[in-house]
């Protein structure tokens, strides 16, 4: 009996994750196609910013040493 009860009774969680689940179905495919590719888009951006950020850092501070700046100089 208890459990009859229990299995009714669905948690917001799971509720939201069915009404999601529709919002899906009634997408066509070269909608999905089109929201995966745009999320892998995202993703591939990212790594795109830390490397131009890595080539920017590495580039600075070989600068540094190349040309390096004398505080202490009297000119």
């Amino acid at each position: 009996m208890g459990r009859k009860d229990a299995s009714t009774a669905r948690t917001p969680v799971d509720q939201y994750r069915k009404q999601i689940g529709k919002q899906d179905y009634k997408k066509t495919r070269p909608m999905l196609r089109a929201t995966r590719l745009k999320a892998e888009a995202k993703k591939t951006a990212l790594g795109v910013k830390v490397e131009i950020y890595l080539i920017a850092y590495t580039t600075f501070v070989y600068m540094l040493f190349l040309f390096p700046i004398d505080v202490l100089c009297e000119y």
